[in-house]
């Protein structure tokens, strides 16, 4: 008795052939060549970042005047908004001859840059040493250690400043003395970073729409993001105000006071990529990123970190004092995967924001 075929094999076959069928039943004809060229497959992970959707917020904008839309950087390969000037940095630095082939990269990071560039140097060759912090995510250090990154842990802040973020910095020039020929991207000021949303995030955006929207959030951190779509909207003659969403305690824009607890919002640095001149500055609070960050995964079933979170409290509460028919457009940086051991857990929400469904009533959740 022959062989039966298996459930599995069957159904792919009638799959194939109705496939087949259909594509020559449109008129497309089917190359017999072995290794067919297959159009717009990108080719490896790092041509597909970008380009990523911009969706509308239809139940958190529900009863509100203006329509609320989000840009999902969250989809980038790497998980946030950081893989573009990552890449950016380092296909720029290898064009210039400043990285060598399979040099070293070393970079100071709170995680999602670091995410980024580990990424980019991992398909591109290249090592990757991250200096990282203690307020740096087991999740995140678990994800650069997977994509083959070197991690270096900063315990202690600056012993002048009290900072983390000046520690790393100091370790970062300890390393690039004694790595010589070793590339720093300096996140920080490179105007590459700059440029790379400039080019890609922010006309994206306007494509998207249509148009550009009447208000655009940005979150903030190395700026990078911000002064990209300050440079877009100015080279396009467009009357888009941009906010900053910026994290209490910052010292962006102002002078640093502690408190600051979510990781890549904030910086305990001066912003040194984005112009202030005519920029509106909204501070969020830890709370208010926490809670703007349940309020999409309970209402839009978009799970996001707490810096996305802060932009989405920081949207609402503009929108209530908007006209009718304005748009309102936000930057959400990165996924929240990376905050389940934190924002999204009841032992860490109990420390720091135990009021939280009080808070989420504030939005009528």
């Amino acid at each position: 008795m022959a062989a039966r075929a298996s459930p599995v094999r069957a159904g792919r076959q009638t799959l194939a052939r109705g496939s087949v069928a259909m594509m020559e039943q449109n008129g497309t004809s089917l190359t017999r060549d072995p290794e067919p060229s297959i159009a717009n497959v990108p080719v490896g992970v790092l041509a597909t970042i970008g380009n990523t959707p911009t969706i509308q917020l239809e139940r958190i904008g529900k009863g509100l005047r203006p329509k609320l839309y989000a840009k999902l950087e969250f989809l980038n390969p790497g998980g946030s908004v950081k893989d573009r000037p990552a890449l950016a940095m380092l296909t720029h630095a290898l064009a210039e001859g400043r990285i060598e082939p399979g040099g070293l990269i070393i970079e100071s990071s709170s995680g999602n840059m670091g995410i980024g560039l580990a990424q980019a140097a991992r398909y591109l060759g290249l090592r990757f040493i991250c200096v990282i912090d203690i307020k740096t995510t087991i999740s995140n250090i678990r994800i650069l250690e997977a994509l083959g990154a070197e991690v270096e842990l900063i315990q202690e802040p600056h012993p002048e400043t009290g900072e983390f973020l000046d520690a790393r910095k100091a370790r970062v020039a300890q390393l690039l003395a004694q790595n010589p020929g070793a590339f720093w991207p300096n996140q920080y000021e490179n105007q590459v970073n700059v440029d790379s949303h400039c080019s890609s995030t922010a006309p994206e955006l306007v494509v998207s729409l249509g148009r550009p929207p009447d208000y655009v959030l940005v979150a903030t951190s190395t700026c990078g993001t911000l002064g990209g779509f300050q440079k877009f909207f100015t080279s396009i003659g467009a009357h888009t105000q941009i906010i900053a969403v910026d994290a209490e305690g910052s010292a962006l824009f102002g002078p640093p006071a502690p408190g600051r607890v979510i990781p890549g919002l904030g910086s305990a640095s001066k912003a040194r990529l984005a112009s202030v001149d005519s920029l509106l500055i909204d501070y969020v609070s830890t709370q208010d990123c926490v809670t703007g960050a349940h309020l999409l995964a309970r209402r839009e079933a978009v799970l996001v970190g707490g810096s996305s979170g802060g932009v989405m409290v920081s949207a609402l509460r503009l929108a209530r004092r908007l006209r009718a028919g304005a748009s309102v457009a936000m930057i959400l940086p990165d996924r929240g995967e990376r905050y389940l051991d934190t924002i999204f857990n009841r032992q860490w929400l109990a420390v720091h924001c135990a009021d939280l469904e009080e808070r989420m009533e504030e939005f009528g959740e």
